[in-house]
């Protein structure tokens, strides 16, 4: 699995920031003269604590990123390592822990987790340099010359990443004698959708195999390192896509999704009723409009379908064509504005899941009135289709809010990514990162 082989590092990260508080609790523990047998469900929790502070203050997602900072290896350390003093005082305080409990005193908790800090960010810089050292070989991508500069566009789009190392391939000249020279270092040979048409492709693959080479496409290398499928890279393979169709599996995973999609959505919409009725009231309030909001969007297998919402914009927000969200959009209501950073304003599509028309996990539905121009200007847009729409999915947790044809054309290429890569677990990672989003607010 891809999007798994890119978090090894954080698992790695995450079990290194446990066994270190661990041994720094036992050591502290037995300073001060207490019995750590005895307090072993609440090291638990103090873990539990820290790895959830560490994760909602980005202390994993330094492990991800292109250039580390001084500044932000402090801060959001610091706050992870702060938030769970504080949570481990309130937590005391509350149960009125005796002298016995050690752990919970502000004199174990506050040089644990200094000294714990230290420690998780030694742990940073020694897991960046490692993965550095113990990277994949590099690839090489063999394309056209027109095509090389929309691929080092793809890899610099969002995360600045460094392109592959690429060489352009003439018409009238074999692939083995280009990679005539080149390392053996090197992971593999990727192929470009031009080179991929071009004649007696067939023989020259069998030739470079047979030399040892490992030969892929440019649409498997980008979901191996981007993590998302350009469309117009999916070329003329979009059929290899058609066992991914939600309409065709009845698996047991197809019907646990189901199960878990019902449940969780009865437990939301219970949990979520007092949020729901102060959200309601707010909009009332505001301007008098209704509450709700229905808008016909396009489900699976391009059926229709009438989402529900609540309603974060002026009453008569579109009074002619259709039209994209934009940022400090002034249709915009005040309330509204809470509502879609908390992503609230989603909370009553509960009732479509619950009829069947959309899942919790899934690329997100679209507008029949853009679609017709987004068909028409990206390839292979209709694949999105082939999977049942949902709240929240791959591309909501991974980019920005679409508000133009680039942007769509973006999402598109992490919808296929979820589209070939669907299951319980990425299903999982997604609501996860879902529900970190929602606690800090950082929607759109």
């Amino acid at each position: 699995m891809h999007w798994l082989r890119h978090r090894r590092w954080l698992a790695l990260a995450a079990g290194l920031d446990a066994l270190g508080v661990s041994l720094l609790a036992v050591w502290i523990d037995q300073a001060r003269g207490g019995q750590i047998e005895q307090q072993l469900a609440l090291l638990v929790l103090i873990v539990a604590i820290y790895w959830t502070l560490g994760w909602l203050f980005g202390s994993y997602t330094l492990l991800k990123q292109a250039r580390l900072r001084w500044s932000q290896l402090v801060i959001r350390v610091g706050m992870a390592c702060l938030g769970t003093v504080v949570a481990g005082a309130v937590l005391g305080w509350l149960l009125q822990a005796p002298p016995a409990i050690t752990l919970l005193h502000r004199g174990s908790l506050i040089p644990l987790f200094a000294l714990a800090s230290l420690w998780t960010a030694a742990i940073r810089l020694f897991i960046r340099r490692l993965s550095q050292t113990n990277a994949d070989g590099a690839w090489l991508v063999l394309a056209l010359e027109e095509e090389m500069e929309p691929v080092r566009f793809e890899w610099q789009r969002l995360s600045g990443l460094q392109p592959p190392a690429m060489k352009s391939l003439p018409a009238s000249l074999p692939m083995k004698q280009v990679l005539v020279g080149q390392s053996s270092a090197l992971a593999g040979v990727a192929l470009s959708p031009g080179v991929l048409g071009q004649e007696n492709l067939q023989a020259d693959v069998e030739a470079l195999v047979g030399q040892g080479w490992v030969i892929t496409t440019l649409g498997q290398l980008a979901e191996r390192e981007l993590q998302r499928i350009p469309p117009q890279w999916v070329d003329a393979q979009w059929l290899l896509f058609a066992a991914r169709i939600e309409a065709s599996r009845f698996g047991f995973e197809q019907q646990l999704k189901r199960y878990a999609d019902v449940l969780l959505s009865l437990l939301l919409l219970v949990f979520s009723a007092p949020l729901l009725v102060v959200a309601a009231l707010l909009i009332k309030l505001g301007d008098g409009g209704p509450i709700l909001y229905r808008q016909r969007r396009t489900g699976l297998l391009g059926h229709p379908f009438m989402v529900i919402k609540l309603r974060t914009m002026v009453a008569d927000a579109e009074t002619a064509e259709a039209v994209w969200s934009e940022p400090n959009d002034q249709r915009i209501t005040g309330v509204g504005g809470w509502l879609r950073r908390t992503r609230l304003d989603e909370l009553p599509q509960l009732l479509n899941v619950l009829r069947g028309e959309m899942s919790l996990i899934g690329p997100r539905p679209e507008r029949p009135e853009l679609e017709g121009e987004l068909e028409r200007r990206i390839p292979n847009y209709r694949l999105r289709h082939w999977a049942l729409p949902g709240l929240s999915g791959w591309a909501q947790v991974n980019m920005p809010y679409t508000s133009s044809l680039e942007d769509a054309e973006l999402k598109l290429s992490y919808d296929v990514f979820y589209l070939r890569n669907s299951s319980i677990w990425l299903d999982l990672l997604i609501l996860f990162k879902t529900i970190k989003i929602v606690l800090k607010a950082t929607g759109r």
